[in-house]
């Protein structure tokens, strides 16, 4: 369907299109490089962003233990 639509963008719609086909066109192979086999860190950062959220909840844990344990509950381990 990419193709099509990059054919109808390339010879059917205003030139803005065309060059966006164009570029397309030529990036093709890396970007279906990137898209089947590109790993990312979205777990870790989604971890990240838990443990930040439960600091600013708490205005910061005394101990660090505390902290740690609401950690794992928060994100599911079973304890």
């Amino acid at each position: 369907k990419l193709k099509e639509m990059m054919k109808i963008m390339k010879y059917e719609a205003p030139t803005e299109f065309g060059k966006l086909a164009e570029t397309i066109s030529e990036w093709f192979a890396p970007i279906i490089r990137m898209w089947r086999f590109t790993k990312n860190n979205g777990i870790t950062e989604g971890f990240h962003r838990k443990m930040k959220l439960i600091q600013r909840r708490a205005y910061g844990y005394r101990n660090f233990e505390n902290y740690r344990l609401r950690v794992l509950v928060e994100c599911g381990v079973n304890l």
